[in-house]
């Protein structure tokens, strides 16, 4: 849409909606099927990963993992793109094993448990996927994800 800027040396995958004033500053990385609400802004070197919605007028400043959506003026996870998995053909086994896998990432029962890995024992592609997102942001040099908001 209008008004858009995508700086220097970003890498811009396949099917990606932008809406209006999208900005993108250097070396940003957007996957397949991530949409944009208008007026937001993602620093350099971030991470937007594949099927995420990030919400009107907000400002990334960590990466996004895969299948998230999320909103704010620091922005934070706000949930998985529910509407986006739908819309995209996801199974509603698929979906619900990314919800249980969500769950047991952010929002653990045992709150001194550290490793969510011991968590996650699904054989389902689409949760490995997912925690490879997000293990790929720690593995960045100072990176992080978007913070959950309880």
């Amino acid at each position: 849409m209008g008004s858009c800027h995508i700086a220097h040396d970003c890498k811009i995958e396949n099917n990606i909606n932008f809406a209006n004033n999208t900005l993108l500053e250097g070396h940003v990385v957007v996957e397949d099927y991530a949409h944009t609400a208008g007026a937001i802004v993602v620093h350099q070197f971030f991470h937007v990963g594949s099927f995420s919605f990030i919400g009107g007028g907000s400002v990334i400043a960590q990466d996004v993992p895969k299948y998230m959506m999320v909103a704010g003026e620091r922005a934070v996870l706000r949930g998985l793109n529910l509407e986006g998995l739908c819309c995209n053909g996801f199974t509603a086994t698929e979906i619900r094993s990314l919800r249980t896998t969500y769950q047991k990432i952010f929002m653990p029962a045992d709150k001194n448990s550290r490793d969510f890995e011991e968590h996650l024992s699904a054989h389902i592609p689409v949760v490995h996927s997912i925690v490879q997102s997000i293990r790929d942001s720690f593995e960045e040099k100072q990176h992080r994800i978007c913070k959950f908001r309880h």
